[in-house]
């Protein structure tokens, strides 16, 4: 699975504000994917605790979505959708109600995520305001930093 993510987001991907915000964590397994046929890696789905410390003080629990990587000559037939489709079905089954990942909104759009809760939220790193988005009632709507659960 390295060599999927090296491949999809580059070998110093643990640099990038993402890694910050989950930190030593691991993975949910029950909520983290992989594509798999004829024995071949096709894609993944990874989903991390991580949290919302407010800066009036408290935290919200959230569930990071991503990575998401598909191997280059699979991409668009289907397999991100399928895995984002059984990791959000897992996570509502389990009761999961906040979810949150950096990514790009015309795709992340599509299953329900949006920057409308997230104007407030802060990254430990750089993040483009647009790609940090959200999902569920349970994503508050209030200023705080991102970080590890």
């Amino acid at each position: 699975m390295e060599a999927l993510l090296d491949a999809a987001f580059g070998s110093d991907r643990r640099g990038r504000t993402a890694y910050a915000i989950r930190g030593p964590a691991r993975a949910i397994a029950a909520f983290s994917f992989a594509s798999i046929v004829d024995g071949a890696l096709l894609g993944s789905i990874q989903c991390f605790p991580v949290q919302l410390r407010h800066d009036e003080g408290g935290a919200t629990p959230l569930v990071m979505v991503g990575p998401v990587a598909i191997r280059a000559d699979c991409q668009g037939q289907g397999h991100g959708r399928a895995l984002m489709a059984a990791s959000l079905g897992a996570a509502r089954a389990a009761g999961v109600d906040a979810l949150m990942l950096i990514g790009d909104p015309d795709y992340y759009g599509q299953f329900g995520f949006t920057a409308a809760r997230t104007a407030l939220w802060r990254a430990p790193g750089p993040v483009e305001r647009h790609r940090l988005l959200a999902l569920g009632d349970g994503a508050p709507d209030v200023a705080g930093m991102l970080g590890p659960a």
